[in-house]
């Protein structure tokens, strides 16, 4: 009862038990170290606390525009997100080339055609705290990820077109 107290049937709760949105449970994994209120990059750590959901982009050539909400954006050929703490754009998309390191956001494998982006160390990143925060299709069901949280395509899907932009993210221990 103290959860629903506390929490919004439209948050995102993440519980060692799943995801809860809009009474419904949806099997989830977060990151192989588990999670962290002192995250850093590189941890396999998922954070503890309160985030919101900022952003959705998704892959045009592999999931129709009908089937993302209307403010997803397309991930572009160029598109990557830096997870260098070194790199002035940290923790933000940026555009290939690009000479510090990142992750391609336009994978060969199919766990970033739509992703959910957090608030997690964004816009005003703290180098080292952790980047790309996201909420993507597993790499296999209930595979842990490397800090993200992750789902089934089709429950990604089904929670993707039932948010806005500013969605709170809970996750717990």
């Amino acid at each position: 009862m103290a959860d629903r107290a506390r929490f919004a049937a439209s948050d995102l709760l993440v519980t060692p038990t799943g995801l809860r949105f809009l009474g419904r449970r949806f099997p989830c994994t977060i990151g192989r170290g588990g999670t962290a209120r002192n995250k850093r990059e590189g941890d396999g750590c998922t954070p503890l606390g309160t985030h919101r959901i900022v952003g959705c982009l998704y892959r045009p050539d592999r999931l129709p525009g009908g089937a993302v909400p209307g403010w997803a954006l397309p991930i572009g050929l160029r598109d990557l997100w830096s997870d260098d703490p070194r790199d002035p754009d940290y923790n933000l998309m940026v555009e290939a080339p690009h000479s510090f390191r990142h992750e391609t956001l336009r994978r060969a494998d199919p766990m970033y055609d739509l992703i959910l982006i957090t608030d997690w160390n964004w816009p005003f990143a703290v180098p080292g705290r952790g980047s790309a925060i996201f909420l993507h299709s597993w790499r296999r069901p209930l595979a842990p990820t490397a800090g993200c949280i992750a789902l089934s395509r089709k429950d990604l899907l089904w929670i993707a077109n039932r948010i806005t932009p500013r969605t709170r993210l809970v996750v717990h221990g």
